[in-house]
């Protein structure tokens, strides 16, 4: 009888002990730091990601130049234009995509486009 009242006793002292704080992860990721992720991943480049009509005119007249591309120069990009720079890239020993690219675009004399000012020219010595 004696150790029953014992095992009452301490029944009734684990009820009455506080709950257990949860466990912490070792990994914290903040509301903040997964907004901020989930702006990053939404925000596209803050360059134009596509040519301009004047800009595919200049690319169709340098690639017709070249003997390349044989429709109308009119800055309308499609099956003709892959073709010739398909057919560009294959004679450069480019990987022939059919995508405008900086070597692209530089073997055919026209070089990156950018907003950007020209350096300015070193003084005359």
């Amino acid at each position: 009888m004696r150790w029953v009242c014992t095992l009452t006793l301490f029944a009734t002292f684990l009820t009455t002990l506080p709950a257990a704080p949860p466990a912490k992860s070792s990994h914290k990721r903040t509301t903040t730091t997964r907004r901020r992720v989930t702006r990053a991943k939404r925000r596209g480049p803050s360059y134009p990601t596509h040519p301009d009509a004047a800009r595919y005119k200049e690319i169709q007249q340098a690639l017709a130049d070249k003997g390349y591309f044989k429709g109308e120069v009119n800055g309308q990009w499609g099956d003709d234009s892959v073709a010739a720079i398909k057919q560009f890239q294959a004679d450069q020993k480019l990987p022939d995509d059919g995508k405008i690219s900086a070597p692209v675009l530089i073997g055919l004399g026209l070089g990156p486009k950018h907003d950007a000012a020209p350096p300015p020219k070193p003084p005359a010595q």
